[in-house]
């Protein structure tokens, strides 16, 4: 009888998770919170993990073509920070506003909160778009290129940046749907996206047969040709596709309440990111004090660590869907059930992940580095941050949960307390006063994040924002 049961617990779940893939019709306010967070965190592990991809896919084919390709890749890739930041910023504001009308059930109110992130998409990219166009040598020589790689790289960081509409869209929308519980299409999104950039970076870059060799800068054209192509398929799943989210032409016109709402909100999720990002920054300066050894050791861990929290991502934002859609549903008690469910997921998951990770940190490492100091280097790198992941695990989701009510302003402020003011002071104190080195670093990652996450967590008990008004 017990097997029977556990076959059909199986059963059970592996037909959630494939309607999870395929797309779902359920109304998230009303379904098993379990169920619901599973439909909707699936898709969107899985989007993380695509999105992940663009950026491994770029850096193999190119690093065939030197070192100096790979240097243009990298520098512009620290210059496109700017507008990963925007526009995952954008997508903050686009998931309050489209989660809450479509909690309210309002179809009329979801468009034309699409429409709107998209015209303001569009409108943010534009000056960027020119910048990148005309001064792409500027950048490169600010970051440091030498005249080489400038003069051999500028263009590939002129397509990149020029066509910067098609990553600003790609965040927009997904975020549309996603808000809207159709993930399962961002899925399919980042799929196809990222299916035609491997197919066309190495034709792009090396140019077999009649297709001319464009080196580095194929790969540029490769990338904004597939997010383009995954663009077009977006707008007609918006326009002519079967989704939650439907773009009538008589939408398609200017709502400056609700694009300056959008910008507001969308404000904070900006300022979340472009804060983070920098601190990082701060923190490799930091570092590259104690060689080049530590700091190749510091930069594979970080990574791992990194790719270890794409599905944690994913369920953070699944939290925020949920917290939204629930809000606007009226149901306070259920958005709030749903942040602590998803937490203590999230938190188990982490938690396994870290203890792996504490155990034998240096396998690995090895996978990607056979020097015997930088294996060392990023095994004590990684144990000592893997401490933190419990704590990492739930304010993950407490920060979405306020992201997906509309208070950005929130997280911000937690951001730049915990990172700025404390994180960055705090390891340049431990390394260098009390002279831990870079285990000191470590350690204040460890500490301001955890940090952070308990005053997430007494905020969000404090239950202010719901009562927040988007």
């Amino acid at each position: 009888m017990n097997r029977r049961k556990d076959r059909s617990a199986i059963y059970r779940f592996a037909s959630d998770i494939g309607e999870s893939i395929r797309g779902t019709e359920m109304d998230f306010t009303r379904e098993r919170l379990g169920r619901a967070i599973l439909l909707l965190a699936v898709p969107m592990i899985l989007e993380m993990i695509m999105e992940s991809v663009f950026a491994l896919a770029d850096i193999f084919f190119v690093s065939k073509l030197g070192s100096d390709a790979v240097a243009t890749v990298g520098i512009t890739e620290s210059l496109m920070t700017v507008i990963y930041a925007l526009g995952a910023g954008l997508g903050v504001g686009t998931t309050a506003l489209v989660s809450r009308r479509t909690g309210e059930k309002d179809r009329t109110g979801v468009s034309t909160a699409a429409t709107q992130a998209i015209f303001v998409g569009f409108l943010v990219s534009v000056p960027i778009a020119l910048a990148g166009i005309f001064f792409s040598r500027e950048f490169l020589h600010l970051m440091g290129a030498s005249r080489e790689i400038t003069e051999q790289g500028y263009r590939y960081t002129s397509i990149m940046i020029g066509g910067n509409l098609v990553i600003m869209w790609l965040f927009i929308i997904n975020a549309v749907f996603r808000s809207a519980g159709d993930a399962a299409i961002s899925l399919r999104v980042l799929f196809l996206a990222n299916g035609l950039n491997l197919i066309l970076d190495p034709l792009f870059i090396f140019g077999p047969g009649p297709i001319p060799e464009w080196g580095v800068e194929g790969a540029a054209i490769a990338t904004t040709m597939g997010r383009g192509l995954a663009v077009i398929y977006q707008f007609f799943k918006l326009y002519r596709g079967s989704t939650r989210v439907k773009i009538r032409p008589g939408d398609m016109k200017p709502a400056p309440s609700v694009a300056m709402k959008l910008i507001r909100i969308s404000a904070g999720g900006i300022g979340q990111n472009i804060i983070a990002t920098s601190s990082w920054i701060g923190l490799i300066r930091i570092i590259a004090e104690f060689g080049s050894e530590v700091l190749a050791g510091y930069t594979i861990a970080i990574r791992i660590v990194l790719f270890s929290m794409l599905p944690a991502w994913g369920l953070s934002n699944a939290a925020a869907t949920l917290t939204g859609q629930n809000l606007g549903a009226r149901q306070p008690r259920r958005a709030e059930r749903s942040v602590w469910l998803t937490s203590k997921i999230n938190m188990i998951f982490l938690g396994l992940v870290a203890l792996f990770l504490i155990i034998n940190p240096a396998l690995l490492i090895r996978l990607f580095i056979d020097e015997q100091r930088v294996i060392e280097a990023g095994a004590q790198c990684l144990r000592i941050i893997s401490y933190g992941f419990v704590f990492y695990a739930l304010g993950m989701v407490m920060v979405q949960a306020f992201n997906g009510a509309g208070d950005t302003f929130t997280p911000t402020i937690l951001n730049l307390i915990c990172f700025w003011f404390i994180e960055i002071p705090l390891a340049a104190f431990l390394a260098f006063t009390l002279g831990m080195d870079q285990d000191g670093v470590y350690t204040s990652i460890v500490l301001s994040e955890s940090l952070m996450s308990l005053l997430a967590w007494i905020l969000f008990r404090r239950g202010k924002w719901k009562l927040k008004h988007v």
